[in-house]
């Protein structure tokens, strides 16, 4: 398996040439690199001007390897060729590097880049990406690769460390700027050199310790009034090693990697909004930064939460009176970490009368209106403290807690829920504290417990009686001041106090599932099944030509190729029969083929839109302006694998990539809307009219040009 890092970008406050100058020190070798121990230059250019300078090392280094592994492979030393491409001219680095030594074993690329800060002239932005693919190393290809892993996460940790070193030493030495490159012709006059010297020297040292001393990190760069929000959806889109820090927490190298990488995957495959880089994250730590198992359960909920329009619970949706009154939980100032506070009285609340009054599904909703407002008051305590707040911490009084309580239809709710939470907001609970649990306690757990993840479980502390009023009690994690009074605290809890729900308010099993029905079929999406052999296909009939059709959909499984087609007269409906051509549709009926089979492209219809293969995961939002009125048939059709092209019979990875999707079926959630032309905003995203679901989990990270994000994938009529 290759192994790939991505750095992000790390700011160094100095001129370029200044780190230049503590670069080049590094060379022939570095004693703050135990491992590099020598350096020849093989090759060498320098233009007339002086401008280009290209330079090609063979390094030499010790890896710290068992001397079994090292008498195996026969050498003693590992040997990189570096070549170092220096402009000059455009204030620009960059570096190549690959291992001379086990080349046809062991393949390792890396690639690192110095460039003059797009914001600020004076600091210089430093980049670095490399793979690394073991093809055979004698049978220890699984312990070359965890050595390899370490030594160069080792490296990396270092690297800032070891310019500033060098910065310090010419610092200590009186260099605290170096010129510019300017062409021979133009070359200034010495006084005018000196005087420009001492200038931008007092620049090069006086700035970087004036923003530090006010504060502004690297973040702040591209704001004067403070830090920026960073920005998805373009190519230049980077993330900045001071934001992560300040923003995301401490990471090691290679999770800093994987939150680049996957932020990068959505960026591509998601053309609109993608979460915010706090709750990328939460998704690599619940599935410890494998990149592929939390990409996956990422675009689930991701799906889910457009699919049920989640973005916007705290504004269109409002709680019934009833849950106002007897729900008996709510926020509460903040721990002493920060994390905000969630209060729940679970022991005085009426879990059978909420049920009975509202349904299963009303309570989820409220539940999640609940997870959604923990996540906004997480960025408002980041924004106080002045650290990364990622999670709550939630208080659960049991006092009242009895057999009540576990009545069946409620315990079920309660399991949905959980099950709900768990998938959707990993990682967003800090601790919970559990005060006051009865004797009926470990019932009640033994059946939830099953289902709360591993990592969530073992933030869990259980208190019985009064236990939580001594040491390694609530003291411990909240403030005194703030413990409610119904804890013996002094702070008055405006949480409500719960109480039995009226029987007045109960409704019938009819009227709540019919309430449930409509809470979860409530959805401005449609999903649909696609098989080999089978499209589904949908049709607009345009009337008014430079009309806009939008859409918005999301590949759930399979890959799919999706069309669009115009035809003058209307395709007839699909046909009952079992042996029509129509016949083929899911279990669920979702499946409508339009195109007849006798019609044949170019004389029954037209293509007025290049194919566009979507994979798995990916969410495609674009529009397309109509040339001509008549009927626009848009298609999604399963995608086959091609065979390969020396041969007719299949290639092995494309009989294992069919596998993957039984039984040849594919599935998409789509949503279409057409509007005028006078009302287009440039694309899908920016629609006013429309309610696509684009996530506010990517408020803050989404860049407020969003017209670019459709261009890539819709496209104008094709003749």
């Amino acid at each position: 398996m290759v192994q790939k890092y991505q750095s992000p970008v790390r700011v160094y406050k100095h001129p370029f040439e200044l780190i230049m100058a503590a670069y080049e020190r590094r060379f022939p070798t570095c004693p703050l690199i135990p491992m590099f121990v020598d350096s020849d230059t093989v090759n060498e250019f320098k233009s007339e001007d002086g401008a280009i300078h290209v330079i090609e090392r063979r390094c030499k280094l010790d890896i710290d390897a068992p001397r079994l592994l090292k008498k195996i492979a026969g050498v003693d030393y590992v040997y990189f060729v570096q070549k170092n491409s220096l402009n000059s001219r455009e204030r620009t680095l960059h570096i190549e590097a690959h291992n001379e030594t086990f080349s046809n074993r062991v393949i390792i690329n890396e690639h690192c880049c110095y460039t003059v800060h797009p914001e600020n002239e004076d600091w210089t932005c430093f980049e670095q990406s490399a793979s690394l693919d073991i093809k055979s190393f004698f049978g220890f290809e699984s312990t070359v690769e965890k050595i390899a892993m370490k030594q160069y996460t080792s490296n990396i940790k270092k690297g800032k460390e070891i310019i500033e070193y060098y910065l310090r030493q010419l610092e200590e030495e009186g260099i605290t700027f170096v010129p510019r490159w300017t062409p021979p012709s133009i070359a200034p006059s010495s006084e005018a050199s000196s005087s420009c010297k001492k200038q931008a020297a007092s620049l090069a040292v006086v700035v970087p310790d004036a923003a530090q001393a006010e504060g502004l990190g690297s973040e702040a760069l591209s704001s004067p009034s403070g830090p920026p929000e960073p920005t998805a959806g373009t190519p230049d889109d980077k993330l900045d090693a001071d934001y992560i820090k300040r923003y995301l927490g401490d990471l090691t190298p290679l999770q800093e990697s994987c939150l680049i990488r996957l932020r990068q995957w959505l960026q591509e495959t998601h053309k609109g909004k993608i979460p915010k880089d706090e709750h990328i994250l939460r998704f690599l730590r619940a599935r410890d930064f494998n990149i592929d198992k939390a990409r996956e359960i990422l675009c689930q909920s991701l799906t889910w939460r457009k699919q049920h329009q989640v973005d916007y619970i705290l504004e269109t949706w409002r709680p019934p009176q009833v849950l106002q009154d007897y729900y008996a939980g709510g926020w509460h100032h903040h721990d002493k970490d920060g994390r905000p506070l969630y209060v729940l009285r679970l022991g005085q609340m009426d879990t059978k009368g909420l049920v009975r009054a509202l349904g299963e599904e009303a309570l989820l909703r409220y539940v999640l209106s609940i997870n959604e407002e923990g996540l906004r008051r997480c960025e408002e305590n980041t924004e106080v403290f002045g650290r990364p707040i990622s999670s709550w911490t939630c208080l659960v009084d049991l006092e009242g807690l009895n057999m009540r309580h576990l009545w069946r239809p409620g315990v079920k709710a309660l399991l949905r829920i959980i099950e709900v939470v768990e998938a959707n907001y990993p990682e967003t609970l800090g601790r919970l504290l559990i005060l006051r649990a009865p004797r009926v306690f470990p019932v009640l757990w033994t059946l939830v417990s099953p289902f709360i993840d591993d990592n969530t479980r073992r933030k869990f502390l259980i208190y019985a009686g009064n236990d939580y009023q001594g040491p390694g009690g609530l003291l411990d994690y909240i403030d005194k001041e703030i413990i409610p009074d119904f804890l013996s605290g002094e702070c008055m809890c405006e949480v409500p106090e719960g109480g039995l729900v009226p029987k007045s308010l109960y409704r019938t099993a009819e009227e709540l599932e019919n309430e449930d029905l409509r809470l979860w079929t409530e959805t401005i999406y449609q999903s649909a099944s696609v098989f080999k052999g089978a499209p589904h296909e949908i049709l607009i009939q345009i009337v008014d030509a430079s009309s806009v059709i939008t859409w918005d959909f999301d590949v759930c499984k399979g890959d799919i190729v999706f069309n669009i087609y115009h035809s003058k007269r209307s395709p007839q409906p699909p046909k009952k029969d079992s042996l029509g051509a129509h016949s083929i549709t899911s279990p669920g009926g979702n499946n409508v083929q339009l195109i007849d089979r006798v019609w044949q492209l170019g004389r029954d219809y037209s293509m007025v839109e290049s194919p566009l293969i979507c994979r798995e995961g990916e969410s495609v939002q674009g529009s397309h302006v109509t040339r001509w009125p008549g009927f626009y048939i848009l298609q999604w059709r399963f995608h086959s694998m091609p065979a390969c092209a020396a041969t007719n019979l299949p290639r092995v990875d494309d009989v294992l990539a069919s596998l993957q999707v039984s039984s040849h079926k594919c599935k998409v959630m789509y949503y279409t809307e057409v509007i005028g032309s006078e009302d287009f905003r440039g694309s899908m995203t920016s629609l006013e009219s429309s309610h696509s679901g684009f996530s506010q989990l990517s408020a803050a990270t989404t860049s407020s040009s969003q017209s670019q994000s459709s261009s890539m994938i819709s496209r104008l009529d094709v003749p």
